[in-house]
């Protein structure tokens, strides 16, 4: 139950101390094991401390905000939706091909770097890489059902978290999996397409999990969740929007991301879906996904996409959303704390420059 004498700031820690915890306990026992699964993870610890903890953060204000008293089992679901975003950003750097994250290496690029110091060939060198990499998601995706599954609570609020985890793996899974159709191009992408995706790949584990699962926690009422339901997918939608308006003209020293990323991978974002309309696009269409463009073609496609209006219909519809999210907000049966920690939520999301 709750100590009236924790306040914020005490949960914020409780969180820090209890995600180390059941990392460094999963360090100790990869002693036992080979050297490089020890040094996987190392590096997973490390990623893991990283980052701006945007979830759990949401799920542990959400948790107070709803007048939730289960501090410690808030804390470890935080721990768990952190654990699952990392799982999901690993895999999702396999699939991209990338190989630095906030950067610096990630477990791919690290991995394979190491072997072909050691005298492995590029080509097993990278596979060795991949396949720490995509194992080390593995093990933070297990690890997050772990912690979820030991919740201290009563029976039927720890089978809704582990429903809600399940539902968000496999609707994210099937928002991954279509943006990786996508970007084959083998037929047009609509906006609706763009938009579709965004909603399962984003918003299903970025806002819907960590607020349902505080939901739960708190005990909140049916009406609650279904309202936290509908404003959690779309300011998930609005965030990613923002970040592919980033990932090409965002200022590569905040977003720790090349702007030419998302197009020499073929990304295929509602900027790219507005562009081809435009006469322009013709003549840039062959550097779009391919993987050795050089600067002055990544320019030249920027320029392409900035002079059809896309940035601008982008930012219109995000504007239009942010507005739209907040009378569905301050239209709800809420919590007072719970409209002010969504409606900051929301103008954050619109607004981020990282």
């Amino acid at each position: 139950m709750r100590d009236p004498a924790v306040g914020v700031d005490d949960v914020t820690a409780m969180f820090d101390a209890r995600l180390t915890e059941i990392l460094a306990h999963r360090r100790e026992r990869s002693r036992a094991f080979s050297a490089p699964y020890a040094q996987l993870w190392d590096a997973l610890e490390r990623m893991a401390s990283g980052g701006k903890k945007v979830r759990p953060r949401l799920l542990l204000d959400a948790h107070a905000a709803l007048g939730g008293t289960e501090e410690r089992a808030a804390v470890d679901a935080a721990c768990a939706i952190e654990l699952l975003h990392v799982a999901l950003v690993i895999h999702d750097d396999v699939i991209d091909r990338d190989l630095v994250r906030r950067g610096e290496m990630n477990i791919t690029g690290r991995f394979a770097s190491e072997a072909l110091l050691r005298g492995a060939p590029r080509r097993e060198a990278h596979s060795w890489g991949e396949a720490s990499a995509l194992l080390a998601g593995d093990l933070m995706l297990t690890l997050a059902h772990s912690v979820l599954a030991g919740l201290d609570v009563d029976e039927p609020r720890r089978r809704a978290a582990l429903d809600i985890f399940d539902e968000t793996v496999f609707e994210s899974a099937a928002g991954e999996h279509q943006d990786v159709w996508l970007s084959l191009r083998l037929e047009s992408a609509t906006a609706d397409d763009v938009l579709a995706m965004a909603d399962r790949k984003t918003a299903a584990y970025s806002f819907q999990a960590p607020l349902m699962l505080a939901a739960v926690l708190a005990g909140a009422p049916p009406a609650v969740l279904e309202q936290l339901t509908v404003i959690a997918r779309r300011i998930g939608v609005i965030y990613q929007l923002r970040d592919d308006v980033l990932g090409v003209f965002g200022d590569e020293r905040e977003t720790g991301k090349s702007t030419f990323g998302d197009l020499r991978e073929g990304k295929e974002t509602l900027l790219v879906s507005y562009a081809r309309s435009d006469p322009a696009w013709a003549t840039v269409a062959p550097y779009f996904g391919d993987e050795g463009m050089s600067a002055s073609e990544g320019e030249s496609l920027r320029r392409v996409i900035e002079e059809s209006g896309a940035p601008l219909f982008v930012e219109s519809l995000i504007s239009e959303r942010c507005a739209e999210v907040h009378r569905l907000i301050r239209d709800s049966q809420l919590p007072a704390p719970m409209v002010d920690q969504l409606v900051d939520l929301v103008s954050t999301c619109g607004a981020r420059t990282s």
